[in-house]
């Protein structure tokens, strides 16, 4: 009975390892995705690195941000 229950445990463990591999890599393509929008955005928009300010990137989020939900919303209709 309790090689069963440690047999179940280290089960447990393996499976909570790979879990917690798992969403290491989904952070990990998550932030690459983000990291690839900035840059596409900065250099499609010919942004220079000095300007940007973290008021000015909040406020470029903000813009896209919008634009984008506006241009779904225009697509539902």
């Amino acid at each position: 009975m309790i090689e069963g229950i440690v047999m179940s445990q280290s089960d447990l463990e393996k499976q909570e390892a790979k879990l917690k591999a798992l969403n290491q890599k989904i952070k990990d393509e998550k932030n690459k995705i983000e990291q690839r929008l900035g840059k596409q955005i900065i250099s499609q928009a010919n942004l220079d690195y000095a300007n940007l300010s973290n008021d000015n990137i909040k406020s470029l989020s903000k813009k896209v941000s919008e634009f984008l939900k506006g241009n779904q919303a225009h697509k539902q209709l």
